[in-house]
């Protein structure tokens, strides 16, 4: 059976930067859309359910992170967010908003390529159809999780969570007495060893937590384990 061409869209204004993206994810075997503007790039978004996404924060309609916010509400799909800006607050907004991902400008396009292929090569669901010998539903209190379906309920309540929040609560299950390092976290769900992006896992950890109801110092659901990482709570 021949694989489908993966696709991804680029939001990005600046003509030089998106035909640079454009030919080094042509290079990755991607099929490329390109959008100039925020609401352009959510129609065709909406319109064609890629696989990927690069997104500029700086865009002459709306700001990224807006752009960002409204594409969490139409796709699954996996978000870069790529940007002048340098500032910790803006990779914490993006991160927090819903991108996967986050690369200043000048980025490496190695660096980049590397980055998706490694997002890429975390399960998707509707790629991996679940046969009935396979299905998995881990179960910790009231919490359950489809792993194949990616399906996740909170006292019978479906949560509405990233592709990175449930590989993350996932990983997690999957070891329910582990303690998880976030270099190990970063291995895991990122598929990187790209060490200073501790943050992606904080933030991400952060993120899962609110949408779980879970007091940081209780810990429930998620519990930090102070200079090392993160483990499953007592649920």
């Amino acid at each position: 059976m021949v694989e489908q061409k993966k696709t991804a869209v680029i939001i990005e204004d600046d003509a030089d930067v998106r035909a640079l993206i454009s030919e080094v994810l042509k290079q990755a075997g991607f099929e490329i859309i390109e959008a100039a503007t925020g609401l352009e790039g959510v129609d065709l978004v909406r319109a064609r359910d890629p696989d990927v996404i690069t997104l500029d924060l700086n865009l002459p309609d709306f700001d990224g992170i807006e752009v960002c916010r409204r594409l969490r509400e139409i796709t699954d799909a996996y978000i870069v967010m790529l940007t002048a800006r340098h500032d910790e607050i803006d990779r914490l907004m993006a991160l927090e908003t819903g991108a996967d991902d986050y690369l200043t400008k000048p980025f490496s396009p190695r660096e980049l390529r590397a980055r998706i292929a490694a997002m890429l090569r975390r399960p998707r669901a509707r790629d991996q159809p679940a046969t009935d010998e396979e299905h998995v539903v881990r179960e910790h209190g009231e919490l359950k999780v489809d792993v194949e379906a990616r399906i996740v309920t909170l006292a019978g309540v479906e949560l509405e969570l990233t592709r990175t929040e449930f590989d993350l609560l996932a990983t997690l299950l999957s070891a329910p007495r582990r303690v998880w390092p976030r270099e190990t976290l970063l291995r895991t769900v990122w598929g990187t060893d790209w060490m200073s992006d501790g943050h992606l896992v904080e933030v991400h950890m952060g993120n899962l937590r609110r949408k779980l109801g879970d007091d940081p110092r209780a810990g429930r659901y998620v519990r930090t384990v102070r200079g090392v990482g993160y483990r499953l709570g007592p649920g």
